[in-house]
């Protein structure tokens, strides 16, 4: 069975689908995506059809239900070997990984991150948001925000990241980090961004990422590169330029936080004496 096979029945299919079933049909070729990460109900809500049509179309596709469906879509989106697939002995690699992050970065576009940034000052409350290795993007920029933005929380440090997705209001901000192939939560985390009417800022390597949908503001980084790991060198930039930029926006009162803090630190000896640092 080829990757693409559910999707590939569905279009041969579809000349000879009832006219209800072909308009859910064709919402299932375009949202592929989504039926992967949502529930039927969700979908047949959207595509204004009934669950049962979406069962329907299923077992006309040869399936037994929607779940056998539904899983074939899942494991035709699984990267093969994401890692391994991509490993390649070569004695240039460093040298070639340090020049592809010198032209990511080269590559970045300054200008959408001071519109984020003031949308990121105007709200009471900024949420960080970042999962597998775009955790430590979100845990960077949440450090750095907190220094002069005590109310800026990160996703899922204190609980179930459901409960933090459920406490996002109209007017907070919300700062989502991911790259292909996106994972489930990040898409959950947009959407309930999305939901709650939340100001969504996405960095992301493509504007066609599920997770930028709906999003107010998107900051663009090249994830790829010669490594097996792709390389967040684009996104950690995006992230510390952004979080200087917030703080530019709140002029006196960023920095008269920022020196409280300081203060804080301090009085608290979170630093190394000289001497104990040599």
């Amino acid at each position: 069975m080829s990757p693409d096979a559910p999707l590939d029945r569905l279009r041969l299919a579809l000349p000879e689908l009832p006219p209800r079933l072909r308009e859910a049909a064709r919402y299932l070729a375009d949202h592929a995506f989504d039926a992967t990460t949502r529930s039927m109900r969700e979908l047949a809500a959207d595509a204004g059809a009934t669950p049962a049509s979406f069962t329907r179309l299923a077992q006309a596709l040869g399936y037994a239900g929607w779940e056998p469906l539904r899983a074939a879509l899942v494991e035709a989106r699984r990267p093969p070997a994401p890692f391994s697939g991509r490993a390649r002995a070569r004695d240039d690699l460093p040298a070639a990984m340090l020049a592809a992050d010198a032209a990511a970065i080269g590559a970045l576009d300054a200008g959408p991150v001071a519109a984020a940034a003031a949308a990121l000052h105007r709200a009471p409350r900024i949420w960080c948001a970042g999962f597998r290795s775009c955790r430590v993007v979100a845990g960077l920029l949440h450090y750095q925000l907190r220094l002069f933005r005590p109310e800026t929380r990160l996703v899922g440090a204190e609980g179930p990241e459901e409960l933090d997705l459920d406490a996002f209001a109209a007017r907070d901000a919300v700062v989502l980090a991911s790259f292909a192939p996106y994972s489930a939560e990040a898409v959950r985390t947009a959407a309930a961004a999305r939901a709650a009417g939340a100001g969504l800022v996405v960095l992301a390597d493509s504007p066609a990422a599920p997770v930028a949908r709906g999003a107010a503001h998107l900051l663009r980084f090249e994830a790829g590169g010669p490594g097996f790991f792709h390389s967040l060198t684009g996104a950690v930039s995006l992230a510390q330029a952004l979080a200087a930029a917030v703080f530019a926006a709140g002029g006196a009162a960023s920095l008269e936080r920022l020196r409280q803090t300081e203060a804080r630190l301090a009085e608290l000896a979170r630093y190394a004496s000289e001497g104990e640092s040599r």
